[in-house]
C-alpha cells in the first residue's frame, strides 16, 4: 500500500509558517519599501541639548541651584528691559506650565532677568510661583548651550538633577512645547 499525502497536513504547516515568519516578511517590505511607512526619527520639537551640563557643577555659586532637587525648571533669560517681547514669553511660558494639568507641580517657572529689576507688582500679581533672579554667570552659560542655528529667547528645560536637557525656539507652539515636557516628565521618575 502506498501513504497517500495529506493535503490538509500541508495548508496546515504553510498556515503555521504564514503566522511566524508572515509579520517578519510584512515588516521588512514595509520599512524596505519607502512607502512612508517608515517611522520619523525626531518626535521632539525643541532641542535636546548635548553635552548634558550640570549647572551645579558648572555654576557651584548659582543662586539657581537652591531650586534644583525636587522639580523641573523652566528657564526664560533676558538680560534686558522687560518689554512687550518678554512679557510675551512670561506668558508663555505660565500658560505651558497650566498646560501640563495635573503634572504641572512637577515644573517650576524660572526668569532670569538683568540688572534692571522687572515690575515686581506686575510680577506677583500676573505670574504667582515664578521665581525671578539676577544671575548674569547662569545666563552666559545657557546662552553658550543654546544651539547657534536657534534663536536666542527661548526657554530651557532643567532636570531635578540640575541637568540642562532642552532648548525650546521663542516661536515654538506652546502646545508643542508642553508635548516635550509632558513626555519626558512621562519617562522620568525623577521630579
Amino acid at each position: 500500500m502506498t501513504k497517500r499525502k495529506d493535503p490538509a497536513g500541508r495548508v496546515q504547516l504553510f498556515l503555521i509558517s504564514l503566522v511566524f515568519f508572515g509579520p517578519l516578511i510584512l515588516a521588512a517590505w514595509l520599512y524596505f519599501s519607502g512607502e512612508g511607512f517608515r517611522p520619523e526619527g525626531k518626535t521632539n520639537h525643541g532641542q535636546l541639548l548635548e553635552p548634558l551640563i550640570n549647572i551645579s557643577e558648572a555654576l557651584p555659586d548659582a543662586s539657581i541651584n537652591q531650586h534644583i532637587g525636587d522639580h523641573w525648571l523652566l528657564v526664560y533669560s533676558n538680560l534686558g528691559i522687560c518689554d512687550e517681547a518678554c512679557e510675551y514669553s512670561l506668558l508663555t511660558l505660565r500658560q505651558s506650565r497650566l498646560m501640563l494639568g495635573k503634572e504641572m507641580d512637577r515644573v517650576q517657572r524660572v526668569f532670569l532677568h538683568g540688572e534692571s529689576l522687572p515690575d515686581t507688582v506686575w510680577l506677583a500679581d500676573q505670574h504667582a510661583g515664578l521665581i525671578s533672579q539676577s544671575d548674569s554667570s547662569l545666563s552666559g552659560l545657557l546662552e553658550e548651550q543654546r544651539p547657534a542655528e536657534l534663536a536666542a529667547g527661548g526657554y530651557f528645560l532643567i532636570d531635578p538633577l540640575g541637568n540642562l536637557v532642552m532648548y525650546f525656539r521663542p516661536d515654538l507652539d506652546p502646545k508643542e512645547m508642553v508635548e516635550d515636557i509632558e513626555r519626558l516628565l512621562e519617562l522620568s521618575r525623577i521630579g
